[in-house]
């Protein structure tokens, strides 16, 4: 065990309070008359600007799983690991054209989560809880990549051990989010996200500027690490990538691009974001500027190459076995002992950020279309706060769960097993802003063969450290090529959703009723219309 590097922890803990107070403090931030509404909690009162909206999304999308994963699966797999920055390209057009309908259809009916939307859509609450559900569950493993995060930059601290005291981190780390979540809301990461991003645009540029000249020049890095990447994989006996995509790989590449854009902004804690926005031209701008994020994936992507470029980092890395260490290591061999620590606090506080909002995402979810919607559905705006704060905290031991029970050696994976889960949901929530072809019904049978067919299937995928869920890719059947799980599941849920609905309607089945108006999706702020609970609009401060 390496000895505990005192100057990086102890700027790492400075960092670690400064956030936690912030997170505390944020609960008299644009406080509204009280905190006890999911209006107030869970949307920070549906009120942030262009401003406030594009560093929560960002500090919401781009996360540990940016420091972390995105580099770690360029530093194991190579070229591959740059799937992720083509599909922000290709989600933010989607996000243009769905997310502006979203935000005015949901203020209009003071709906909080996706799945209210679909309920309302469609008239079905059974509908509305697939949706939920699946939300809540593939936040499980996109909540655990950011403790991940913290685990492996305390790790490479030399905050370590065996037995409990190897995961004490986590949950010291669970404990800190927990406090701040449940007191202040979405305000908590709205506010540590102006912390968060500023840390990782310093960070990374000082890293694309000088880590290189430490690694003589691009040359020699993208040198040495195809090199490195062609040496024979002990495991596998082939080599373990390369600087570039082949025919091999292509439809790996592609799928993946294709399906995670699909995924990206109908993740509950994306559409969180979202919906906590003060105007429908708020969410139109977000979606042509959060560009500027993709751009900062491609550079941090860069960062698996250099740390292929190192030998001790490679040789490291190599002894933990666990290529999650990469950027740590890198960062702790290359960079002096003090902006260590500060590279370590940007990723440390880049998981606390996106942690907390898809906490506050999963439990609305559960709140609002599981606890209300079938067990107490005339529960008070204070009753549903509560309900939502506790599931906030249990959604985090769920977390907890899937770290110190899945395999991390490559946790990329955790986060497109979610994204197998959640396009599932694209179907009922991005083509019902538009349309409402499609049946309750056949949208319920196809999101239960998708479901079905991307959980067996990613189940049975093995890779050298792990018998199940070892792999998000697989055969594609009849095409004769390997790619990502969940576009091959969305094709199988398109199909049932079609083919069942032309069968429901040829037997003349009611489709249910809906709630919306054509013009709910064109609304914009002090055009929502009154609630039961809210008769006024007094707590969102819009007009009746």
């Amino acid at each position: 065990m390496k000895d505990v590097n005192g100057v990086e922890l102890t700027i790492f803990i400075v960092f670690f309070a400064v956030v936690t107070v912030v997170g505390f403090a944020a609960a008299r931030w644009r406080r509204g008359q009280t905190i006890m509404h999911l209006d107030e909690w869970g949307l920070g009162g549906r009120s942030f600007g262009t401003f406030v909206t594009w560093f929560l999304l960002g500090g919401d999308l781009y996360s540990a799983y940016t420091f972390i994963a995105v580099p770690s699966a360029v530093f194991a797999g190579g070229a591959m690991g740059f799937w992720s920055v083509p599909y922000g390209a290709i989600a933010y057009p989607i996000v243009f054209l769905i997310g502006p309908r979203l935000w005015s259809v949901a203020q209009r009916h003071g709906y909080v989560t996706a799945a209210d939307f679909v309920r309302g859509r469609y008239g079905s609450r059974s509908l509305g809880l697939a949706i939920a559900l699946t939300g809540i569950l593939a936040m499980m493993p996109y909540i655990a990549l950011q403790l991940v995060g913290i685990q492996a930059v305390l790790t490479v601290m030399g905050v370590s051990g065996s037995g409990w005291a190897k995961d004490l981190p986590l949950f010291i780390a669970f404990a800190l989010l927990a406090a701040y979540t449940y007191t202040s809301g979405l305000r908590a990461p709205a506010l540590i996200s102006f912390v968060k991003d500023a840390l990782i645009y310093l960070v990374i540029i000082v890293a694309i500027v000088y880590i290189p000249t430490r690694l003589g020049g691009w040359d020699g890095i993208f040198d040495k690490s195809a090199a490195a990447l062609a040496k024979p994989n002990p495991a596998t006996g082939k080599p373990a990538g390369s600087l570039f995509t082949n025919d091999m790989t292509h439809w790996a590449y592609g799928t993946l691009a294709l399906g995670s854009s699909l995924a990206l902004f109908i993740y509950p804690h994306s559409v969180t974001g979202a919906l906590a926005a003060g105007r429908r031209d708020v969410i139109r701008r977000n979606a042509a500027l959060l560009p500027a994020y993709s751009l900062l994936l491609g550079l941090l992507a860069l960062l698996g190459y250099m740390a292929l470029a190192h030998p001790g980092v490679v040789a490291a890395v190599k002894h933990a076995g666990n290529p999650q260490l990469a950027v740590p290591e890198l960062f702790d061999q290359v960079f002096p002992d003090w902006f260590a620590g500060v590279a370590f606090a940007a990723i440390g506080v880049g998981a606390l950020v996106p942690a907390a909002i898809m906490s506050i995402a999963a439990s609305n979810l559960f709140t609002r279309n599981v606890y209300t919607s079938f067990i107490r559905p005339d529960a008070s705006p204070e009753e549903e706060t509560r309900v939502s704060q506790l599931v906030s905290l249990l959604v985090k031991l769920g977390a907890l769960v899937f770290v110190l029970g899945f395999d991390k050696s490559l946790a990329i994976n955790l986060q497109l097993l979610g994204g197998i889960w959640v396009v599932q949901t694209f179907p009922s929530i991005g083509i019902g802003l538009y349309t409402r072809w499609l049946d309750r019904w056949g949208l319920l049978a196809g999101w239960a063969a998708g479901m079905a067919y991307g959980t067996y299937t990613a189940y049975d995928q093995s890779s050298p450290t792990q018998s199940h869920f070892g792999s998000p890719l697989a055969d594609i059947p009849f095409i004769g090529h390997t790619g990502y799980i969940a576009l091959t599941a969305f094709v199988l849920n398109m199909v049932v959703a079609v083919a069942v609905t032309a069968l429901v309607r040829a037997f003349k089945v009611p489709a249910g009723p809906d709630e919306t108006s054509p013009d709910d999706y064109t609304a914009d702020a002090g055009d929502r219309l009154a609630a039961p609970e809210d008769p006024a609009g007094e707590l969102t401060g819009q007009s009746a």
